[in-house]
């Protein structure tokens, strides 16, 4: 799970939370119980997870930033006042200093 907190309109941090390591432990807990035929499916699971725990907190705020705007169906330019705008639609709390520091880092790592 990827949350992003401090999204305020006093704020001008953003604060990045994650579990993955709780996912990948209870998975690895799973992998010492399971059935030899689930145990691919659960160690490719394993690997998914400890991969997307390797992204950085730049990544995970392009990826949160990406899906906010991809749910709002904006398809323009990143590095737009446009983009900002939709994001700040999407996240009506976010304060403007935090939707130009999530749109930064968004352009600043592409998928």
């Amino acid at each position: 799970m990827t949350g992003i907190t401090g999204l305020g309109k006093k704020n001008t941090f953003v604060l990045t939370i994650r579990d993955a390591d709780v996912v990948a432990a209870a998975l690895r807990q799973a992998v010492a119980g399971a059935a030899p035929e689930e145990r691919p499916g659960l160690e490719r699971a394993i690997a998914l997870v400890e991969s997307t725990a390797a992204a950085n907190e730049g990544q995970l705020h392009a990826r949160w930033v990406r899906s906010r705007l991809a749910a709002t169906g904006f398809t323009g330019d990143l590095d737009s006042v446009a983009a900002v705008r939709a994001l700040r639609q999407a996240e009506p709390r976010l304060s403007l200093l935090a939707a130009v520091h999530l749109q930064k880092e968004a352009v600043a790592h592409p998928e």
